[in-house]
């Protein structure tokens, strides 16, 4: 096995740890900002890929250091499968959120990958989504449920939103934020919740990312650069979570619509200069 990245410098991977850091859990789609950015990079190939996704390992610990007494109220819920409570209900809603995007992205993972892993869906993506969240905005309809509200039908909703950001450039955070406000959670719940699924879709992703193709970037990229990446995506990562918790409390979500519709006109830009 490499012990030395071979088609990666530390720069290149320490930059990619950065965008997935800041990005993953904004809802501008972290996995958007990647594509172009190992594009404009020309970074390609199945261990670059893997290496995207393995760094989301930084972003899952931000969120369990930042969350760790929900998650650990959570995981006393899990060991007590039969007492009622409300950590209960928000357990069983992640569960039933988690499947419909985990059952979408095993069958059609492969077409996703093959079709829509470009500048062009991306930059779409962006655009459809930023005037979402304008025409979000300038309707309000924050809720004012708190998380421990949350129900079984929440779940399945927000879990059948989760699975339009299986198209890179949608953003996990948008579409879950917005479905979990609509149906009546006050924003700081869907925040949570969003974040919280996220813990559980990232792991997965990650986890079956690792297991398929870890041997490949350890051979690619050997042991420093992707050890690198992570550190620093999970400082990024912290900082980002903090600073859009902040945000959206005070201001809220139309920021986001504002800079999507630009990324997605400078995504279109570079694709008809011929950049990526």
């Amino acid at each position: 096995m490499a012990l030395h990245p071979t088609d990666l410098s530390l720069v290149e991977g320490i930059v990619l740890g950065i965008i997935e850091g800041v990005t993953e859990f904004l809802p501008i789609s972290s996995t958007g900002h990647l594509t172009v950015a190992a594009r404009l990079l020309d970074l390609r190939g199945t261990a670059v890929d893997s290496y995207v996704i393995a760094v989301q390992i930084g972003a899952i610990a931000a969120v369990l250091a930042l969350y760790r007494q929900r998650i650990r109220s959570l995981a006393d819920a899990g060991r007590r499968p039969f007492r009622r409570g409300p950590a209960r209900g928000v357990l069983v809603a992640l569960a039933v959120a988690f499947v419909p995007a985990a059952l979408v992205g095993a069958v059609l993972g492969d077409v996703v990958k093959d079709r829509l892993f470009g500048v062009g869906p991306v930059a779409a993506a962006w655009a459809v989504g930023g005037v979402a969240i304008l025409v979000f905005a300038r309707r309000g309809g924050d809720g004012h449920r708190p998380l421990e509200a949350i129900t079984v039908r929440d779940g399945i909703v927000v879990g059948l939103a989760q699975v339009l950001a299986l198209w890179p450039g949608t953003s996990r955070s948008l579409v879950t934020i917005l479905a979990a406000v609509t149906l009546g959670l006050s924003l700081p719940a869907a925040v949570e919740f969003s974040f919280l699924l996220g813990l559980v879709t990232l792991t997965a992703a990650t986890g079956f990312e690792l297991a398929r193709h870890g041997g490949e970037i350890v051979d690619a990229f050997g042991y420093l650069v992707p050890a690198v990446g992570v550190v620093v995506a999970f400082a990024s990562a912290l900082v980002s979570i903090r600073w859009m918790v902040a945000h959206l409390q005070s201001r809220g979500f139309e920021l986001f619509g504002w800079y999507r519709l630009l990324a997605a006109a400078g995504a279109t830009a570079l694709l008809l200069l011929d950049v990526v």
